[in-house]
């Protein structure tokens, strides 16, 4: 077994990765998609329990026979909450380690070509193009392997060896 240098200065050798492709994407994207379930519905109650909150303080009141899911219900705030959550799940883990629990599961990362991690701008912008997953179909007429969203965003999606996927310090660039 082969051992890395636990030290920040360790890089996998650039361009030894290839580009995923379209099915290793899918399987991360179907992973994913639990993880992001679980998040939404951990949100969701911490709404929830917000709005509970600013009732007992008697910030607000319920009309008669509303609960408090009536308030959330359809209310375009909690919506672009709940789209900021996730927007921040996707954007946080790509910017952070470049991988998301599903992408790390089909051992994935998103990088720049030179190999840095993504900034935020990137992040941001690959999530709000990847159009919810659809972007990735650009992966099979792409002779780069590149999706929609990695073009716009400047980056690629790289398949890892088993012991680079192990790596936890991925030097900070």
């Amino acid at each position: 077994m082969t051992s890395h240098p636990q030290s920040d200065d360790f890089t996998p050798q650039i361009g030894t990765f290839p580009r995923a492709g379209f099915w290793r994407r899918i399987g991360a994207i179907i992973y994913d998609l639990l993880v992001i379930t679980a998040v939404i519905m951990f949100a969701a109650g911490a709404g929830l329990a917000v709005v509970v909150g600013l009732e007992v303080a008697g910030l607000i009141t319920l009309a008669e026979g509303q609960d408090h899911a009536g308030v959330v219900q359809g209310n375009p705030l909690f919506t672009l909450y709940i789209i900021g959550v996730i927007i921040l799940f996707y954007a946080g883990f790509w910017r952070r380690g470049g991988q998301t629990l599903g992408m790390r599961a089909w051992r994935m990362r998103v990088q720049n070509t030179d190999g840095s991690r993504v900034s935020w701008k990137q992040a941001l912008i690959r999530t709000l193009t990847a159009l919810l997953g659809l972007g990735n179909f650009w992966v099979l007429f792409s002779r780069e392997k590149l999706a929609l969203q990695d073009k716009v965003a400047g980056c690629e999606v790289v398949v890892l060896s088993v012991e680079a996927n192990q790596f936890k310090n991925w030097k900070r660039k």
